[in-house]
């Protein structure tokens, strides 16, 4: 299989910035045994194409398992038709982290575990095959795949998906840390595939964090040695048009996140430069394709920076007005 990919650092294997990447192949000589996990609630609407698509692939993982959050259409029959084994939980039971955890513990004996999300549409009949080559390299932890923007998305959805999934494959080690800081570790389990026992073996996904449990689990896997890639062959479509309210949402439950994890700050950096390099690269973008989205990105980066100001101190915020500021209103029932 032609390898186009190119580490953009030094990485353990001490390749130059530039240079080669590993060459992956089609998951080895022997076949690594794989599973899929999709979460669902209410997927109905564009589920028959999203199944039909995942039945193009041309790998087909050796087991479907769906996650549902007693959806109350016909999202479980569905998948039921398409094969999956369907495990139905109560609406407030799930949490990003602790539902993925408890999927990745009942596979037993798969040696790769998929993640995807029910709006994440893969865009290439290759894309599963793209993601899976890499666990080829022993070294290899998790892979996850590029976002594209949705069809008809708008200029500033569009660039926060090209902004942060570019069109360069990278592998990333403990070795680029000092260089690329908390970007080491951004992975997204809407697509991203694990090697299950290197994840357990680091921990899993944590049981209860408001989000970024796949960002949580890159960082321990990396600090232990292992590499994470990104492949942006792997392909999916996947972008929505957030609110104003929901811009600002999303920054204050990652700033809860940081907040309570000071771990990964510690160990990585903080993210306050990489948000100053996307409001730069976003204003570029705009005044090439529509000049009249700035004022509403300057507005949203504000609010970007105010919520995740706010997210960082939360402990100083009463649970009450926290579950308004939150976009996770249920993390805040069980919150310790």
């Amino acid at each position: 299989m032609k390898q186009e990919a190119f580490i953009v650092s030094r990485s353990q294997n001490g390749a130059e910035a530039g240079a080669p990447a590993h060459e992956p192949g089609d998951a080895g000589a022997r076949r690594l045994s794989s599973a899929l996990v999709l979460p669902t609630l209410n997927a109905e609407p564009g589920f028959a194409e999203w199944l039909k698509v995942l039945r193009g692939q041309a790998w087909q993982p050796d087991k479907l398992l769906l996650i549902d959050s007693s959806s109350a259409d016909n999202t479980v029959a569905l998948a039921r038709q398409a094969g999956f084994e369907v495990i139905s939980i109560r609406r407030e039971e799930f949490s990003h982290g602790g539902t993925r955890q408890m999927a990745l513990e009942r596979l037993d004996g798969y040696e790769l575990v998929i993640f995807l999300t029910q709006d994440a549409l893969p865009a290439s009949e290759r894309s599963l095959e793209r993601l899976l080559r890499w666990f080829s390299d022993p070294q290899v932890a998790a892979v996850y795949g590029r976002q594209l923007p949705r069809p008809g998305a708008g200029v500033i959805e569009a660039h926060a998906r090209l902004f942060n999934y570019p069109d360069a494959t990278v592998v990333r080690s403990s070795a680029d840390i000092a260089r690329l800081g908390l970007k080491t570790v951004f992975i997204s389990n809407s697509f991203a595939a694990w090697r299950r026992k290197a994840l357990l073996d680091g921990g899993g996904f944590p049981d209860h964090t408001i989000q970024n449990e796949d960002s949580h689990a890159a960082a321990r896997l990396i600090l232990a040695g292992w590499k994470v890639v990104y492949e942006s062959e792997a392909t999916v479509y996947h972008s929505h048009p957030l609110s104003l309210r929901q811009e600002f949402q999303r920054y204050f439950d990652i700033g809860v996140f940081h907040a309570r994890d000071p771990w990964i700050r510690r160990s990585f950096g903080a993210a306050e430069g990489e948000g100053l390099r996307y409001v730069k690269s976003e204003m570029r973008f705009l005044r090439r394709a529509n000049a009249w989205a700035i004022p509403s990105a300057l507005l949203r980066s504000g609010l970007k920076f105010i919520g995740y100001r706010l997210g960082s101190v939360e402990r100083l915020i009463p649970t009450t007005l926290k579950k308004c500021l939150s976009g996770n209103k249920a993390y805040w029932r069980s919150a310790p």
